[in-house]
Order: structure tokens, then C-alpha cells, then sequence
């Protein structure tokens, strides 16, 4: 019942929320879905892949997303994409 503007700003808001949630370091979890946290990435030593210089790559804070229970089953059931080809 919802018109297509009002349900974009529903989305836009709850994404909103979400994200201003994990940027406060907080953990969202919705319920049969999975749920969002912060993982720290330690600072490392990469190369640059056109001079193989070393380059000292930074620590980060990341999302990180772990699905339910319930996602990770309906996903498992779910039909493969060109399951009834032959390999």
C-alpha cells in the first residue's frame, strides 16, 4: 500500500540507521537474516603491482556481514543456475 517514493524513503532510512550503527562501532543483527559488526583489518605491508615497490597499506575498520541460520538454508535449498546442464 505503500507508493514507490515512500517505500524508497523507508529503505534509505533504515540503511541510514544501519550504517550510522556500525560507524558507532555498534552490532546490528535482524533476526532469521544474518547480522553486521566491524572487523579490524591490521596494517600490513602490500606491492605496488606496476613498480613492486613496498607500500605500507594502513589499518581499517570494515563491515562484515555473517548470515542466519535461516538465510544460509534457503540459499543452500535454493535451484542452482545450470544445475540440470551436464558439465
Amino acid at each position: 500500500q505503500l507508493t514507490q517514493r515512500d517505500a524508497e524513503f523507508a529503505v534509505k532510512t533504515m540503511l541510514d540507521a544501519m550504517s550510522d550503527a556500525l560507524a558507532r562501532g555498534h552490532r546490528i543483527e535482524i533476526r532469521g537474516f544474518g547480522s553486521f559488526s566491524i572487523s579490524r583489518r591490521p596494517p600490513r605491508v602490500g606491492r605496488n603491482p606496476r613498480s613492486g615497490e613496498q607500500v605500507v597499506i594502513p589499518e581499517r575498520l570494515v563491515p562484515h556481514f555473517k548470515a542466519g541460520k535461516a538465510l544460509r538454508e534457503a540459499v543452500d535449498e535454493a535451484p542452482r543456475a545450470g544445475a540440470d546442464r551436464p558439465a
